[in-house]
């Protein structure tokens, strides 16, 4: 249990971390490019695995690894976008909900079941979203901007998940887990390192420090959320369960930091989307 505190704790702390960033103005592609430097010392500090880099290429999984490493920074930007835009508690509706992408991904490609309440709680996880991305007194026009980045989020959440299941089922032996995982992290910070060199070729990077403290106060939880929620799953048979108390307590702690840190306002709306964001977890999960 005690893992699984620690992994709702450092995801919670990844939102908090976002919506900090519009606060002290850091330069989001700067800190996450940092941060997934940081992430990748990390799990190369935690694994007493020698990693045999300039061998890489020949894993089946190595290109895989590296779409999703592109994939991955693309969402990380996304997620803080959506929080500092839209907030804590959408931001966190519309990355949990995303794990009904991955369930319909195995209904057609592995035949799944397709039990009544996963395809009512996959509809209801859309709504959730929608229905948390809607913000008082929005012109229509306003609103579909809004809705544009926690649409996105949720879409590219789900693309993450489905592709490592994929690659983890097809590709990935239970020996290279740590090596897989971390040539993503590397992926994804060389990606960003490649961005902001051309950056700092058109002369539009503004370096500052600040973004770099910002990356490792973000890369160590975003890291340890990851390694706590593995820990938990080989600690407990049900991995459903784990799924299930994982995301529903990150969107309660979330949605609860959003109201008392940032002096979040929610209208009924947005509440009904999370109370069915909540019930959509339950219903996808206890079935799966």
């Amino acid at each position: 249990m005690i893992f699984l505190i620690l992994s709702i704790l450092f995801s919670s702390i990844l939102f908090i971390i976002f919506k900090l960033f519009g606060k002290y103005d850091i330069d989001i592609l700067q800190a996450i490019v940092v941060n997934y430097i940081v992430a990748t010392s990390c799990g190369l500090l935690s694994t007493t695995n020698t990693i045999p880099f300039l061998q890489l290429h020949n894993y089946d999984w190595f290109w895989g690894a590296v779409i999703l490493g592109f994939i991955f920074i693309t969402v990380f930007n996304l997620v803080a976008l959506t929080t500092q835009k839209n907030g804590v508690s959408v931001a966190a509706v519309a990355s949990k909900m995303s794990l009904a992408i991955p369930i319909i991904f195995g209904i057609i490609v592995y035949n799944e079941s397709t039990d009544f309440l996963k395809i009512i709680g996959i509809c209801i996880a859309l709504i959730a979203v929608y229905l948390t991305s809607i913000k008082a007194n929005q012109t229509t026009t306003t609103q579909k901007r809004t809705l544009l980045l926690p649409i996105l989020v949720f879409i590219g959440s789900g693309i993450i998940d489905t592709g490592l299941k994929f690659l983890e089922i097809k590709y990935v032996s239970p020996e290279d887990t740590a090596i897989f995982s971390a040539t993503i992290f590397l992926f994804a910070a060389i990606i960003g390192i490649c961005i902001l060199i051309i950056k700092q070729v058109q002369g539009s990077l503004h370096f500052k420090l600040k973004n770099v403290i910002a990356g490792i106060c973000l890369g160590i939880p975003n890291y340890y959320s990851i390694y706590f929620l593995i820990q938990a799953l080989r600690s407990h048979q049900d991995s459903a369960i784990i799924f299930t108390i994982n995301n529903i307590a990150v969107l309660l702690v979330s949605t609860v930091i959003g109201i008392l840190l940032f002096k979040e306002k929610l209208i009924l709306k947005n509440w009904i989307g999370i109370a069915l964001a909540i019930i959509s977890i339950i219903l996808v999960a206890a079935v799966s």
